[in-house]
Formats: C-alpha cells, sequence, structure tokens
C-alpha cells in the first residue's frame, strides 16, 4: 500500500445502556447501521453497564439516567474513577436540573434526550468521541430557567481572565458549539477554539462541560 494512501480511521465503539429491551435494542441497530461506528453490546442496568465497560473498553457508553439498581449517575461516577478514557453520555428522557446536574457532576461528557434524530445521535457519538461535549437545547434551557437572578457578571478574584474570555464562557455555559461562538463574536473558529483552550486551562477545568457549570456557579448566566 502506498505511504501517502490515506487510512480510515477506526470505528467509534460504542455500548448502549437502558433497561427497556426494546429501546435498547432500537439504538443499538441504530447506531450499528452508521458508517464509523461499531456497537461492541448493551446492558441493563448501571451495574451490569460498570461490568461491561471494563471487559469491553468501548469508546462511548450511551447511558439511559433512571434504571433499576445502580442508575446511571452512579454508573458514571464510577466509570469516571475506573475507566476515565471511556466517555460517558446520557441519553433519557428525562430533562430536569436535579438529573442534568448530577449527571454532569459525576462527569458525562453530554446529556441529550432520546428524541432526537437518528443521524444526530451518530454525530453525537462521534463528536463525544472527539471530546466535544454536548447539552440538549431543552437542557441548556431547563438550567437557565431553574437558576435564581444572578448578580451583575463578575470575574474570579484568582484568575485574570479577559472581557473576552468571559464572552466566551459566558456562551459555552449556553451550550454554543464553536461556529456558534464564533458567529456571536465575528471571530474565526480557530481563534475560538484558541480562546476555549486558554480559558479552560486557566480555570484548572477539564471540558466545556466543567466550564458550563463553573460559569453558573460564577453568576455567568
Amino acid at each position: 500500500m502506498s505511504t501517502e494512501e490515506e487510512v480510515a480511521p477506526a470505528p467509534v465503539r460504542v455500548l448502549v445502556v437502558d433497561d427497556q429491551r426494546l429501546i435498547r435494542d432500537g439504538i443499538a441497530a441504530l447506531l450499528g447501521a452508521r458508517p464509523g461506528i461499531t456497537v461492541l453490546g448493551t446492558a441493563t442496568d448501571g451495574r451490569e453497564a460498570v461490568a461491561k465497560t471494563l471487559e469491553l473498553r468501548p469508546d462511548i457508553v450511551l447511558m439511559d439516567v433512571r434504571m433499576p439498581g445502580m442508575d446511571g449517575v452512579e454508573a458514571t461516577a464510577v466509570l469516571s474513577g475506573e475507566a476515565p478514557e471511556c466517555r460517558v453520555v446520557m441519553l433519557t428522557t428525562f430533562d430536569d436540573e436535579e438529573y442534568v446536574v448530577r449527571a454532569l457532576r459525576a462527569g458525562a461528557y453530554g446529556y441529550l434526550l432520546k428524541d432526537l434524530p437518528a443521524d444526530e445521535l451518530a454525530r453525537a457519538v462521534r463528536l463525544a468521541h472527539a471530546g466535544v461535549t454536548q447539552l440538549d437545547a431543552s437542557v441548556t434551557r431547563t438550567l437557565a430557567a431553574s437558576l435564581p437572578a444572578p448578580d451583575p457578571p463578575r470575574k474570579p478574584p484568582d484568575v485574570a481572565l479577559s472581557p473576552r474570555e468571559i464572552d466566551i464562557l459566558r456562551l459555552l455555559a449556553r451550550g454554543s458549539t464553536n461556529r456558534e461562538i464564533a458567529a456571536e463574536l465575528y471571530l474565526s473558529e480557530g481563534t475560538v477554539k484558541n480562546h476555549v483552550s486558554r480559558v479552560l486551562a486557566r480555570l484548572g477545568l477539564r471540558d466545556r462541560t466543567q466550564a458550563a457549570l463553573h460559569a453558573r456557579d460564577l453568576g455567568l448566566l
């Protein structure tokens, strides 16, 4: 094979976790039919999800929230410690604030609702594998609506963020993508990407989810 010939990337390996068989098998079938995605298996609850993740080592775990025994949030917290290379994306019908905040604090890389189209779900899996944290638009609205009226926006006293970086942090908290931030602030996507990386580094945050929670704690929403 020529050294210049491109090698196809390895497929994203997925584990589907849901206590309802019809939904579980349906999601697995839909994703398994998409190019670049391999479904390694399924699990019926959080405890089985942890066991199969440690056995199969998937790249992405699509995790339901409400399940008997160990629920999805508890399983996510366990996997964050025991399999940090695996990224958990919550896929559920529940968008209330308590579940969202608990899941994100447990280490979830995203929180999506089950009514999204199959193509968008496949795209979400690929983005999560690339390290992009995603929140369903209704989830973002739920979080924003649940917040009390904030004090005027303020910078954290121990971190020197520029006004532009504070704008970036605020838009991250709203769930905006790099492209949406670029359009909002009239910047290139490359410039936005650099700003996002700088903000995360200065605040000591792992990803966009933590940035959103941090911005919320600071009253930037």
